[in-house]
């Protein structure tokens, strides 16, 4: 058995890319799914807009999307610090889903809502955890019955966190309500809001009253934390236009 390292690299061409409900990286769900609220579409580059290169894919619910960390830097180390550790705890790279990786190659389960071939092929996905932008390399459809397993172990994540609770102040509710997706932008703001974004070690401190911002879509969500008793609440406080 030759033990020798292999020293041949390999190019990888983006197929498409992402545009979602995450101008920026503060905000996105830590996992796919999470948010079901949150809307994208995968758009593919030529040559692979070929409407062939989908046909049959619509008979799929779910499908795998292998992206590119494009936002996070290059360099990469062994041991990192999971957020759902508090930030605090190292882990192996390798026993996480950290962004800072060799490769920076990541792996997204999104659901696939329809198939548009008006101009090329666009797939219109929900519950993405991608930020606009995000160059996608591959597309695999997802087969439950070989790739859902229950029972496996989950290590350090064994469960679903736990969620916060979400308030809205009436003037947020106010501009909410002037909006024609009013209703699933309140969903999504609920939804990322409820796994608190906010850095591990800044959720700590209960007597912080920061004011936070978080975009989605083409608003800033301002919020900051409500303390009352043991109970902590993030409270909408203000949603505004998107600075240009």
């Amino acid at each position: 058995m030759d033990d020798a390292p292999n020293s041949e690299h390999f190019t990888l061409t983006p197929i498409g890319h992402v545009v979602s409900d995450y101008p920026d990286k503060f905000g996105i769900p830590r996992q796919p799914g999470l948010a079901p609220a949150a809307n994208a579409r995968l758009i593919l580059n030529a040559p692979y807009n070929d409407p062939l290169a989908v046909r049959g894919l619509e008979d799929f619910s779910h499908l795998w999307l292998s992206f590119i960390f494009h936002q996070s830097p290059e360099r990469w180390s062994p041991l990192v610090r999971p957020p759902r550790l508090g930030g605090n705890k190292k882990v192996g790279v390798f026993a996480s889903r950290s962004t800072h990786r060799p490769n920076r190659l990541g792996l997204s389960l999104v659901r696939l809502v329809g198939i548009d071939l008006q101009h090329g092929v666009a797939l219109q996905l929900q519950g993405c955890d991608l930020v606009s932008g995000t160059p996608v390399v591959d597309i695999k459809p997802y087969l439950p019955w070989a790739e859902s397993h229950p029972n496996a172990q989950a290590g350090f994540a064994p469960e679903t966190p736990t969620l916060m609770e979400v308030a809205f102040h009436p003037a947020a509710l106010d501009t909410l309500a002037q909006r024609q997706d009013s209703a699933n932008l309140l969903a999504l703001i609920e939804q990322v809001l409820s796994q608190d974004p906010r850095p591990a070690y800044k959720q700590k401190d209960r007597t912080s009253e920061r004011l936070y911002g978080v975009r989605l879509r083409d608003v800033d969500v301002k919020f900051r934390q409500r303390q009352k008793g043991e109970a902590t609440t993030l409270e909408v406080m203000a949603i505004e236009p998107c600075a240009e």
